[in-house]
């Protein structure tokens, strides 16, 4: 047994030395989710939209300010007309006016106050949407480099196999230089060989390919010079699993799809408060100041500088607005905002079973794939022993190439559920951390 892993270990060594030199380093699973979640596109769109309710939240804000509008016209005026001695007379006119005015608004029915609180909890969706936008881009770069270490691996067993043929190759060419062993034993050897070449050649396409999707999400220009590190440590079958209950409450504190979910549930009550208001008066303070210059052609009037001190004007003034009836608008409004408000709170429950469903199947994941790496290891064990076995009777002409064939497919298959069963109890571990809140 010992041979044959020093002979994978080798080799992967061999294989993966030059693509080290290549890039100086290789990603960590850290690295790659940081790298994403600066450069992926998609979520610096979502960043935007955070941006823009934040700017609505500003504009609801800036409501309690007054407002400041200025103005001027010219006016021309031909036939009768009114001239500046409040006569009339067939002539032309011209008059020149100026004016500035502001409104400020005292009482809306706190429609301005609940505007602004719920533009606030909006912003905080909208934070906890990007949040959660980040998380599903941590998931999906977590289960590529996870497949890229799998196929990396399933790589390095294929080459274990074309080494241990090359080597059966070697030694029945020797043989039948020696007259011990037949041109169709060779020929069966290699055979033998070319299909450890196919199957190499299967497993390097399949680690290009899924390099190519990690560095794809990553936003990288090229997949040439990616590796990936490998986890540190030994897996433990004999770790405990925390229970979906208890995992589930720790997500109700952390997960951002919740939190969203609940922040739009209060703001539907700042609907119904907003609709509301439609039965208050509104209240508002208006002041402004102007002037005017009139001319009449063919008659004396005084300077332009003159009329506009001599016409200068101010004023200042309250105006209140009471509903008495709006066609029923402000009633449905009300009663549209209550049907969101529990719409938006089914919203919340269904997003709380989903999170729970997530859970329980990633538990029940992790529980089947701890059970299947205890399982594949042993077997691994089991097809080494045997494999060892059988390339003793093999050498010593006492089984065929089929037999020997055989027990090698068997040590591969072994070894390819092995690594398979490793990264998915690996994945299934991180996945149930990251729902307790701890990152990847």
């Amino acid at each position: 047994m010992k041979k044959h892993f020093f002979a994978l270990g080798v080799l992967t060594f061999l294989t993966l030395s030059p693509l080290q030199a290549q890039q100086g380093k290789q990603w960590t699973l850290r690295q790659c989710i940081d790298h994403a979640l600066a450069n992926n596109i998609s979520l610096q769109q979502q960043e935007l939209q955070r941006q823009q309710q934040e700017i609505r939240l500003s504009t609801a804000r800036n409501r309690r300010l007054p407002s400041l509008n200025a103005s001027a016209g010219q006016n021309f005026s031909f036939g009768r007309g009114l001239t500046m001695d409040n006569t009339y007379t067939n002539t032309s006119t011209q008059s020149t006016s100026f004016s500035l005015g502001t409104d400020i608004p005292l009482f809306t029915g706190f429609e301005i106050p609940n505007s602004i609180a719920q533009s606030q909890l909006d912003l905080k969706a909208a934070t906890e949407d990007l949040a959660k936008a980040r998380n599903s881009m941590s998931v999906n770069v977590a289960q590529a480099y996870m497949q890229v270490l799998y196929s990396r691996e399933i790589q390095g067993v294929a080459q274990s196999q074309v080494a241990i043929d090359s080597q059966q190759v070697a030694r029945m060419k020797a043989l039948v230089d020696n007259g011990k062993a037949s041109a169709a034993q060779l020929s069966a050897q290699q055979a033998s060989l070319s299909q450890s070449l196919l199957t190499l050649t299967q497993a390097e396409n399949n680690l290009r390919l899924n390099r190519l999707t990690l560095t794809q999400l990553l936003e990288l220009p090229s997949p040439e010079g990616f590796d990936v590190a490998a986890p540190d440590g030994e897996l433990s079958t004999e770790q405990l699993l925390p229970q979906p209950d208890d995992i589930f409450a720790q997500a109700m504190q952390t997960r951002p799809e919740v939190k969203a979910e609940q922040y739009r549930l209060e703001g539907t009550e700042k609907s119904i408060k907003i609709a509301q208001s439609g039965h208050y008066p509104q209240l508002s303070l208006n002041a402004g100041l102007g002037s005017n210059y009139y001319k009449t052609n063919g008659m004396r009037a005084e300077s332009f500088g003159a009329q506009l001190r001599h016409n200068f004007n101010q004023y200042v003034g309250l105006s209140l607005s009471i509903p008495i009836f709006n066609r029923f608008s402000t009633r449905n409004s009300v009663r549209s905002a209550r049907a969101y408000r529990t719409a938006q709170q089914l919203q919340l429950d269904d997003t709380k079973k989903q999170l729970y469903k997530e859970i329980q199947q990633a538990y029940y994941n992790a529980v089947n794939a701890q059970e299947k790496f205890r399982a594949t290891r042993a077997a691994v064990q089991s097809a080494n022993d045997a494999f060892t076995l059988m390339t003793a009777k093999y050498e010593n002409g006492k089984a065929n190439i089929t037999e020997f064939n055989e027990s090698k497919n068997q040590l591969m298959k072994a070894e390819s559920d092995r690594v398979q069963a490793q990264y998915e109890y690996l994945y299934s571990l991180k996945l149930l951390d990251f729902y307790r809140g701890q990152p990847f």
